[in-house]
C-alpha cells in the first residue's frame, strides 16, 4: 500500500491533436507534389507528345546517343532510322530521346 494509483488527466482537445500530428505528414506530401511528381508528369507529357509528332524527315537522337535522320514511320511504336548512308535501324518511338531538327519529306529522286 506504499504506491498510489495516478489518474490520467483527459486532454481538453483530442481532435486538434490529431490534426496537429497529421499536419506535418500533408505538409510533406504537398512539397513532394510540387516539386518532383507534377514536374516529371509534365515531362513525361511532353516526351509523349514529341515522339507522337515524329515525321519523316526528323533528325532524331536515340537514347543510345545515336543521331540520325527518320526515313519511314513503320508502325505506331516502330520507326526507320538512317544513321549513314545504306545504314538503317528500326527503332523503337519511345527510345528517341531528342528531336534536333524537324525537317520536310523532300521527294524521292529516281
Amino acid at each position: 500500500m506504499f504506491i498510489t494509483p495516478a489518474w490520467a488527466q483527459a486532454s481538453g482537445g483530442g481532435a486538434a491533436g490529431g490534426l496537429l500530428q497529421i499536419l506535418p505528414f500533408i505538409a510533406i506530401f504537398a512539397i513532394m507534389y510540387f516539386l518532383i511528381i507534377r514536374p516529371q508528369q509534365k515531362r513525361l507529357k511532353q516526351h509523349q507528345e514529341m515522339v507522337e509528332a515524329l515525321t519523316r524527315g526528323d533528325t532524331v537522337v536515340t537514347a543510345g546517343g545515336l543521331i540520325g535522320k527518320v526515313v519511314k514511320v513503320t508502325s505506331d511504336d516502330e520507326l526507320l532510322v538512317e544513321l549513314a548512308s545504306d545504314v538503317r535501324v528500326k527503332v523503337v518511338r519511345q527510345t528517341i530521346s531528342e528531336v534536333r531538327t524537324r525537317g520536310k519529306p523532300v521527294a524521292d529522286r529516281k
